[in-house]
């Protein structure tokens, strides 16, 4: 298998393509590096079946000739700046949204009929039932982020019924481990690191969510992409548990042995388009013989051990 990775130097992206590597596939990795990190792709780039382009998915004509021979997309590549999605409005329309477009037309131009995409579990918005099936009503959407990924997702339907492709759809919760750049153990541990003494949580630490570890995550898309055989294939990629925001601060800061005092701010959720509990139902790819390995605390202290190993993300993100 010949396989073309967006977002190939991001965190999942980069995951993915360690793993299609070792597994004996050739990968060509696509990244524009706004956010990805070339640390990530040092060890892809020592093999003969790993090429690397460096380019905007917003250049057509470069993701055409990119892709080129390949058999497969995974498509990663994002905007997953939920939190300041209101600061920048077109900024989710324009990289989840017309970036998948010109994704799909260039897989049409050149005969590729597989895509996996990373989608989210925030295109439930305020979900009504728990924990959510893939099959769930949609209420209104809460973020400017889920609106651009449910759209992307009809893209890629429309794609699948128009020119015969066939779609994978992964609506991830959080994912969390080695690589993990940004989210809430990211931002409690950049935060303890500079001041042990107190940390100031967005939200009322309450809000439930569950979160997924990064390896569990790849081995997930590959079971599905190996096994699914649907027009349009969608998964939803989660946990059979959920945690409070206030558990992952226990978790954290008896790892690190400190006591802070906690101070919160934003009422019930941290910011606009934060849901205060997503729990999905994973049945669906559970049924494909799929089991995570890694607990949700497991996975927390996981991401924090990586990050104390590796501080240069820290700098690299600030």
């Amino acid at each position: 298998m010949k396989a073309f990775v967006t977002g190939a130097a991001g965190f999942i992206g980069s995951s993915l393509v360690d793993r299609l590597l070792k597994d004996g596939h050739s990968v060509v990795g696509y990244d524009n590096f706004s956010t990805g990190q070339r640390r990530f792709v040092d060890d892809a780039q020592k093999s003969p079946h790993f090429r690397l382009v460096e380019g905007d998915l917003l250049d057509l004509d470069k993701v055409k000739s990119a892709i080129a021979g390949c058999d497969i997309v995974f498509h990663l590549a994002a905007n997953a700046d939920v939190r300041f999605g209101t600061h920048h409005p077109f900024k989710d329309i324009e990289q989840n949204l017309i970036a998948t477009f010109n994704v799909l037309e260039a897989m049409r131009a050149n005969g590729i009929k597989k895509i996996a995409f990373s989608s989210t579990g925030s295109v439930y918005g305020e979900a009504t039932v728990f924990p959510t099936p893939e099959d769930a009503p949609f209420p209104v959407q809460t973020s400017l982020y889920g609106n651009s990924k449910i759209a992307a997702e009809g893209l890629i339907a429309s794609y699948c019924e128009g020119f015969g492709f066939q779609g994978f759809i992964f609506r991830f919760v959080s994912i969390l481990g080695e690589r993990y750049t940004h989210g809430h153990v990211f931002d409690f541990y950049r935060k303890l690191r500079e001041d042990p003494s107190s940390l100031e949580v967005l939200g009322n630490g309450k809000q439930r969510k569950s979160y997924l570890y990064i390896q569990d995550c790849i081995d997930a898309i590959l079971i599905a992409v190996e096994r699914a055989n649907g027009k349009v294939n969608i998964f939803n990629l989660g946990q059979n548990e959920y945690c409070e925001v206030n558990q992952s601060i226990g978790w954290i800061c008896e790892r690190l042995g400190v006591s802070p005092k906690l101070s919160y701010t934003g009422g019930e959720r941290g910011w606009i388009g934060d849901n205060p509990f997503i729990f999905l139902d994973c049945s669906r790819i559970r049924a494909l013989g799929w089991t995570p390995k890694l607990s949700i605390r497991e996975g927390v202290l996981a991401t924090l051990e990586y990050l104390k190993a590796n501080p240069w993300i820290l700098e690299a993100r600030s």
